[in-house]
């Protein structure tokens, strides 16, 4: 675990306290488990069966860990997946995946959250703690921006206009 690949985070979970403390995103949760090395210094294991999210953070919180309810007020601008996640306990939040499935992970999925202000870079979300995932849109999907292009070409060429870029 000391190596130097350990990120920040906050490990929000269902009945007990959030824990923040270091992890090795390479090793989340293999054999359903997960290791914490907290700021003292004190190795935790950490079950994916108890764990609603592990929310990678910029700097370790003080205060205000955990915001329920968090969903995008406006249609996300970043390219990806628009997810509505439901967890177990009846809280729900958005996040923006990577529209890539060479990147879904199999135990669980990894988002962009709402509110980039606060501390949350990306969240992890194991598949234990959702009872509903849902697709509300594709942001950035090729299909689109090739349509666009062609509307483009066919405005550039109505009647009565004159060609300057021909």
């Amino acid at each position: 675990m000391a190596s130097s690949t350990n990120k920040r985070v906050l490990v929000v979970r269902f009945e007990k306290e959030p824990l923040t403390g270091f992890v090795n995103p390479g090793s989340l949760f293999t054999d359903g488990f997960m290791d914490v090395l907290s700021t003292g210094g004190s190795l935790t294991q950490v079950s994916t069966a108890e764990t609603k999210a592990v929310c990678f953070v910029k700097d370790l919180p003080t205060n205000e860990v955990w915001k329920p309810n968090r969903f995008f007020t406006v249609r996300p601008k970043m390219e990806g997946l628009w997810l509505r996640l439901k967890f177990r306990d009846e809280d729900a939040m958005d996040g923006v995946a990577p529209n890539n499935l060479l990147l879904l992970e199999p135990g669980g999925f990894q988002v962009i959250p709402p509110d980039p202000a606060f501390l949350n870079q990306r969240i992890y979300v194991p598949r234990q703690a959702l009872m509903e995932t849902q697709v509300l849109g594709v942001i950035g999907s090729p299909l689109t921006k090739g349509a666009k292009a062609a509307g483009a070409k066919k405005q550039a060429t109505l009647p009565g206009q004159i060609g300057l870029f021909d």
